[in-house]
């Protein structure tokens, strides 16, 4: 019986070193796991130059340098891939155009003409109304249209009436604004400098009288500049167009505007008031003439009598 309890003894305490030893293998894999994640812990199979799994300064690059050289590796390439050049440099052209029309009346046609101005967003600047005796009458309205609807005004001058001919020309402006564009930066970039140095000056008074010249010579400069940038900004943005409208000529005669018939009945008419006044015209000299003639032939049938 005691043989037996000793046994049974002996074999719980065996189970239980196992348990202990199994434990203990267990944690040290644990460990190697979480050493490779990034903590440097010491374990059994690490091999030369590795660090709980994370790879040391003598070897190659461990996984958490690696992820963080992957963005910059990415980011390497040509740096102009992802430049539009469609939009770098936006286009300055400036469009103006004229067109003759051939219309029934004018004046129907020029409120057209407004209204055409009015539907693209324009406006109308110059305007001229000619017509007269011998003159055909027309009209010449000068309009500004937003430079992106110019193909559009000029598309429908068809309904203004019979379209004769359309001009159109176009200046491209973009290199004098680049460079005027340059100017005004490096104008500006010479006043700050003068700017500071007239701040911080102690010398004489002509230096400063000197210095002072030179900053309002700048000044005007930029401010010429300038000024032309917003002109050549303005002329971009609303294109010109000058509309001439005109009556149609006369089938017959030479006058404008003029009924033939009604115009032979007056000249018939005047041609009858002249004749009429040269008749009257003509008896100052007829009576006069009949009187001597009249006298004579009474003078001489008594005279024959006697």
């Amino acid at each position: 019986m005691k043989a037996l309890t000793s046994f049974l003894i002996a074999a719980f305490a065996l189970t239980a070193c196992e348990g202990n030893s199994s434990s203990a293998a267990d944690s040290t894999r644990g460990s190697d796991v979480v050493g490779f994640a990034g903590k440097s812990v010491r374990g059994p199979a690490a091999p030369p130059g590795m660090v709980g799994g994370a790879v040391t300064s003598r070897g190659a690059p461990g996984f958490s340098e690696a992820r963080e050289m992957a963005p910059a590796d990415a980011s390497t390439g040509d740096p102009l891939q992802n430049v539009n050049f469609g939009t770098a440099a936006p286009a300055m052209v400036i469009r103006t155009g004229q067109a003759f029309i051939e219309v029934e009346k004018v004046d129907p046609a020029v409120l057209k003409i407004r209204q055409l101005a009015a539907q693209f967003g324009g406006y109308i600047t110059n305007s001229s109304i000619t017509g007269g005796k011998d003159q055909i009458r027309q009209a010449t309205l000068e309009l500004k249209i937003p430079g992106q609807r110019y193909d559009e005004a000029v598309g429908s001058l068809s309904n203004i009436g019979k379209v004769e001919t359309v001009t159109s020309n176009a200046q491209d402006v973009g290199e004098e604004f680049v460079d005027v564009t340059a100017r005004v930066n490096n104008a500006k970039r010479l006043e700050d400098r003068l700017i500071s140095l007239l701040a911080n000056r102690t010398g004489k008074l002509d230096e400063v009288l000197r210095v002072e010249r030179e900053l309002a010579r700048v000044r005007e400069e930029i401010e010429r500049y300038e000024g032309r940038l917003r002109y050549l900004t303005s002329r971009v943005a609303m294109s010109t167009l000058s509309i001439t409208v005109h009556e149609p000529a006369p089938i017959l005669g030479n006058n404008p505007g003029e009924n033939p018939i009604a115009a032979a009945l007056r000249r018939a008419w005047r041609n009858f008031i002249g004749l009429l006044a040269g008749t009257i015209a003509s008896l100052g000299v007829l009576v006069p003439l009949a009187l001597l003639g009249l006298a004579g032939w009474y003078g001489y049938r008594r005279w024959k009598r006697r």
